[in-house]
């Protein structure tokens, strides 16, 4: 981002220049040096501009899905957000984090390795205090969890990664699943120190608090499906044609479907008054003789010509001849 001068910074340049502090001619040659970024092995940068747009757009989703479930099993306002999507160590995340916090540790097969939804405690005892009954407010001391706590957070939660399933449908189908609840960070170690991880920041906002829910996820855990994160996967898997399981299951509900049939016998017309004065054993005069043949409709559309008849002592129709899409159905 681009660094805009204050008015005092432009006037203080300026005084600077016109007394003989500064140099214009060493200005300009600062700006044509080449610009040297130092590169810190000890962060390297493992995934592209694609991968965390992916990244992004995927758990944009994961947070409307969150919204969607945290606000119908708390019954209050929530509202959840990306607000952010970038890489870094896995100790630099350690050390951002509270000491003092809930740490949901996953696995999602068919990936290897774990995962970690971590949960600010401002969120995770307002979620509480919301459950048991409370107005959803998170105490102003944060004390550990007790077993029963512990268990309400570990249900909610695991039916949380549900949401977190249906965000990632478009790349992978995965099975996460709720390994451990942690509350310590410095328990919690689930790869080196200095593996980079991907780490996507979650506002949250739960009635009158706010804090933040953090997905980090390890390199080395999705890996194997970096190439499907990037923009060309995404465009050449919406091209794909349907599974032939899929056209199966499409053909047996097409042939379960139900259709009304009717057969014409013909069509009058009377005005109101003769309508209100129809009386039992009163005889309707149709448009078409009896010899002549039946128009048959599937919906709205005529499809057949028929003959009217009975089998089996009901009434029934014999179709004697098939309409063609676009054929006039007045035509015989």
């Amino acid at each position: 981002m681009v660094d805009v001068l204050s008015q005092n910074e432009i006037d203080a340049l300026l005084a600077a220049l016109s007394s003989g502090e500064m140099d214009a001619e060493e200005l300009k040659k600062e700006d044509t040096q080449k610009k040297v970024r130092a590169y810190d092995f000890k962060r390297a940068v493992r995934f592209s501009k694609d991968h965390i747009r992916s990244l992004t757009r995927i758990h944009e989703n994961f947070a409307r899905y969150l919204t969607t479930y945290f606000s119908a099993q708390l019954r209050t306002f929530v509202q959840i957000n990306v607000v952010q999507v970038e890489q870094l160590p896995y100790d630099e995340f350690i050390r951002s984090i509270p000491k003092m916090t809930v740490l949901n540790i996953f696995e999602a097969e068919p990936l290897e390795g774990r995962m970690v939804l971590e949960v600010h405690p401002n969120v995770a005892f307002a979620m509480l205090d919301r459950l048991l009954g409370g107005a959803g407010s998170s105490p102003t001391k944060i004390n550990a969890l007790t077993e029963i706590e512990t268990i309400v957070m570990e249900r909610i939660f695991s039916r949380a990664f549900e949401s977190l399933q249906e965000a990632w449908k478009t790349v992978i189908d995965l099975s996460p699943r709720l390994e451990a609840l942690e509350t310590n960070p410095q328990f919690m170690q689930i790869v080196s120190p200095n593996e980079t991880i991907a780490l996507i920041s979650l506002s949250t906002k739960i009635g009158d608090t706010t804090g933040m829910i953090n997905l980090c996820i390890p390199h080395v855990v999705i890996e194997p499906i970096m190439p499907r994160l990037s923009v060309h996967h995404w465009f050449v898997s919406q091209k794909k044609t349907s599974a032939p399981e899929e056209v199966l299951a499409l053909q047996s509900r097409l042939h379960k479907a139900k259709l009304p049939i009717i057969a014409e016998l013909g069509e009058s017309q009377i005005s109101v008054r003769e309508f209100l004065s129809l009386n039992t054993g009163d005889v309707i005069a149709l448009n078409k003789p009896v010899e002549e043949l039946l128009h048959i409709r599937i919906g709205e559309r005529l499809k057949f010509i028929g003959n009217p008849g009975t089998s089996r002592g009901k009434l029934a129709v014999q179709i004697t001849e098939i309409v063609n899409e676009g054929a006039d159905e007045h035509d015989e």
